[in-house]
Parts: structure tokens; sequence; C-alpha cells
């Protein structure tokens, strides 16, 4: 019998509540809501926008967002704007009174922008808006937002959480209980919820979350170091090194600087074709696995952005660094960089 019983608990899954209170103590939140898909977790976060209000994005945010916002929500009326990371500092001046949401992710996904989250939280509080940051990439093992002022979190746990490119899902974290009464009942009430093998799935990946993001956090680093060193790449985008622009802000604001490399070959043609030499990093979309993989975002994860004043670079090759030995990886890469003979 159900007599007795609350409503949420009536419309619950135990294996998903499991997964709720895990993710939400990682990410220090009284309230987690589990989705079956990180798209899933952010469509149902618009629905704390009604049509007419005003969203300010970051720019260079994930494809599939992009899309989302660009290609359903803006032709019913919802109002989108993109922010450069380096207008970050000026966000006030970006905001209204009709501004509900500022979305951000840090670091970026594909360019590794990193962004204040303490000063975007103060911003968009002091506009009436509310601060949501993607956490996808740095994970709560490297980043608790809502520490540093954020109102929601939100994760594809597809990527690191689940860490072994087995499960898709999705997730969001807030203290806030208004906001997360809300989100309980869209969750209920939109349906895409995650079934309970793949929240076992996840509960599963987050048991070596901590050991997995210290050895990608390791490998990037050395790869970036090394790409850096080679010169015949025109730039490397990592926070961990010295010379990308935010390194100061994510040293202060990260436990570590994360498991994803991107960086700009000589050309699109080049950029294509080295993708096509690697044999450890394996050609395909997503990120976050044990395994090491390689892209060019302009023709595969960021293809909805193509169009879009802030597209990704043609010649940008985003690597998720994964687990295997360094020096695997390393010689891989050095592999493809050479062209192989006979080619140009």
């Amino acid at each position: 019998s159900n007599a007795g019983k609350t409503a949420s608990s009536v419309n619950a899954n135990p294996t998903r509540t499991a997964l709720q209170q895990a993710l939400a103590s990682l990410e220090g939140a009284d309230h987690g809501i589990a989705f079956s898909s990180g798209l899933g977790a952010t469509t149902t976060l618009m629905h704390l926008v009604d049509p007419g209000q005003r969203v300010v994005l970051i720019a260079d945010v994930y494809g599939g967002v992009y899309r989302m916002t660009s290609q359903v929500y803006e032709p019913k009326g919802y109002l989108f704007d993109y922010v450069p990371a380096a207008e970050f500092p000026n966000l006030r001046h970006h905001l209204d009174d009709n501004t509900r949401m500022v979305w951000i992710e840090s670091p970026s996904n594909p360019l590794l922008n990193v962004v204040d989250i303490r000063a975007a939280a103060d911003a968009a509080h002091d506009a009436g808006a509310i601060l949501v940051v993607d956490n996808t990439f740095a994970t709560p093992y490297l980043q608790q937002p809502l520490e540093l002022g954020a109102d929601v979190v939100v994760h594809s746990t597809t990527k690191y959480l689940g860490g072994h490119s087995d499960t898709v899902g999705g997730f969001i974290a807030t203290n806030d209980p208004t906001i997360a009464e809300r989100l309980y009942f869209l969750q209920k009430s939109l349906g895409a919820v995650p079934g309970p093998f793949d929240s076992w799935l996840v509960l599963r990946g987050i048991k070596t979350l901590a050991v997995r993001m210290r050895q990608h956090c390791d490998n990037a680093m050395q790869v970036a170091l090394w790409l850096e060193r080679r010169g015949n790449v025109e730039r490397v985008l990592y926070p961990g090194l010295p010379s990308h622009p935010n390194h100061a802000l994510a040293a202060r604001q990260m436990r570590d600087f994360g498991g994803m490399v991107s960086f700009l070959a000589h050309s699109e043609e080049e950029a294509l074709a080295l993708v096509a030499r690697t044999k450890l990093f394996k050609l395909a979309e997503s990120l976050g696995g044990v395994e090491s993989l390689i892209e060019v975002p302009a023709r595969m994860t960021h293809a909805s952005t193509a169009t879009a004043p802030f597209a990704a670079p043609p010649n940008l090759v985003r690597l998720s660094v994964g687990i295997e030995s360094v020096t695997d990886l390393i010689a891989d890469l050095e592999h493809a960089l050479v062209p192989a003979a006979g080619t140009a």
C-alpha cells in the first residue's frame, strides 16, 4: 500500500535515490535530482524560465546546449545571449531585470576557458538571476561551484562521473529548497528520468572518481606540456599551463586542472588528418572515460554551432586524456603529428 508515503517516495526508485544522495553529497548539496542525460537535465532546467525571459550563456557553450537554446527554445520566444569568456569580468553590463538565468561552463567545452564562479554568482544575484554552472569537465572532485556561490550545478554523468563510456545520464544539485522542489516536480512531470541500471552504473563509477581524476589530471598535464614544447601546433589550451590566460584563477578555484586538453592545429586539413592517424586516442565523441578520445569539435560535438559567431575553430582538436600509460599516449600523438611518408 502507498498509504502514508510521501508523494516523492511514491515516484521514487531506490537506486536512483541512492545516486541522487551520493552525487548531492559530492557537490556539498542539500538536494540532488538525477536525469536520463545531461541534455535531459538541461531541458528540465530551462523550464525554470518562461517565454520572454532572458538567459545569458557563456559563448563557447556545449554544442548540444546551443542546439537546444537556438533551435528549440528561441523559436518559442525565449531570449538567449552569448557572452565570450573574456567578457565575464564585465558580466554585470550584460545583465538586465529580465535576465532569469546565467549559464556557464568552467572549464568550458571545447575552448577550456575558466570563469570566476564567485564573481559570476555575485553579478547574477545582483541582477536577480540564478547562476547555473555546468561542472561536467571539472567534476565535484576538482571543483564545487555551490561553495563558490552558484545556485545550481549541472552534470552530464555520461562523462567523468560514470567514467567508463557505458552509461548516459544527467544530474542537478542545488541548496535552494524552492528550486529543488520545482525540479523534483519537473523530473516527475517531464519524465527525463534515468533507469535503475544506468543509475547503478554511475554509482559504480563514482567509487573510483578520485583515483581516476588524479590520473586524468596527471596525464593531461604531461600531454599538454609535451604538445606545447613540440611547437608544431599553433596553440595548446589547458588551464594547467602557465600560458593559459586564466591559469591563476584555475589554480585558485580548482583542486587540479582536469583531463581535457584542446589544441589548434595549423589548418583544418591537418586537424582532420591527425585525428584519423591516432591509434590509442580513439576518434569519437563523448569524453571523461578511462580510455582516451580525440575529436574535431567543429565537425563533431559542436557542429550545431557552425553558423554561430562563436563557432568552434575548424582547426581545433579536443583530447579527452584517459588513464592509460602517458608514455604510450604521447607516442601515439607523436606518430599522429608527424605526417606519414608520402603525405604533405
